[in-house]
């Protein structure tokens, strides 16, 4: 199953590599060069396909549970300063994508959308210290009983030059549901409230939808 937001640019690459294939078989003489140009041409429609692939998640709901929003690695666990909806002290957790992961953005918990917005920004390396304040960005909160709220932030990298967020406000998550997905690269940053029980470690590689990022008991 592939996403949605990939339906042109699968189309329209799967369109570029029939008629590059083609072109080969018809004015390419030599053998191994027409493979060669054919068979590149091929790696790259499926480094798109794996790029927008979209893959069935069975989400176990938990009110006491924040869960992955992507796949990805776990780069930072620590406590910062939130300056943009919280202006206060918060545990960030934020979670790499590489261009081979799954760039689906998920709820990582339900609730009310309380506050939705895009940032326009650079696009800087999607580790670099500024990314969270300086990129191209979305930031989202949602509303939960246990928890109360939840900040999370799409952050666009060095390859993304498109985050689409679904989320708006007034809008009810629901726990594992698509929220949105960043074209080609970047990572997803969560803001939760001090007390929270961090699940995860650095260096964890989490899947989006499935595991557990973090509790409250």
């Amino acid at each position: 199953m592939f996403h949605k937001e990939g339906f042109k640019i699968i189309l329209g690459t799967f369109i570029v590599t029939a008629g590059i294939a083609l072109l080969a078989h018809y004015f390419v003489d030599i053998f191994w060069l027409q493979k060669l140009i054919q068979g590149i041409a091929l790696i790259f429609l499926i480094l798109v396909l794996q790029f927008f692939r979209n893959p069935k998640r069975n989400t176990q709901r938990n009110e006491s549970h924040i869960i992955a929003p992507v796949d990805g690695k776990v780069v930072v666990i620590e406590k910062v300063f939130e300056k943009e909806y919280f202006k206060d002290e918060r545990l960030q957790v934020s979670i790499f994508m590489s261009p081979i992961n799954v760039h689906v953005t998920r709820y990582a918990i339900g609730g009310e959308v309380v506050f939705s917005k895009y940032h326009p920004g650079k696009y800087l390396v999607a580790w670099h210290p500024k990314a969270s304040e300086e990129n191209e960005r979305t930031t989202v909160v949602v509303e939960n009983h246990t928890f109360g709220k939840i900040l999370y932030r799409q952050i666009a990298g060095a390859l993304a030059k498109r985050i689409v967020n679904y989320a708006k406000e007034g809008d009810i998550a629901i726990q594992g549901a698509d929220a949105g997905f960043i074209k080609f690269g970047s990572r997803v940053d969560l803001y939760l409230p001090l007390d929270t029980q961090i699940n995860v470690q650095l260096g964890q590689t989490v899947k989006g939808g499935i595991d557990i990022v973090a509790k409250k008991d």
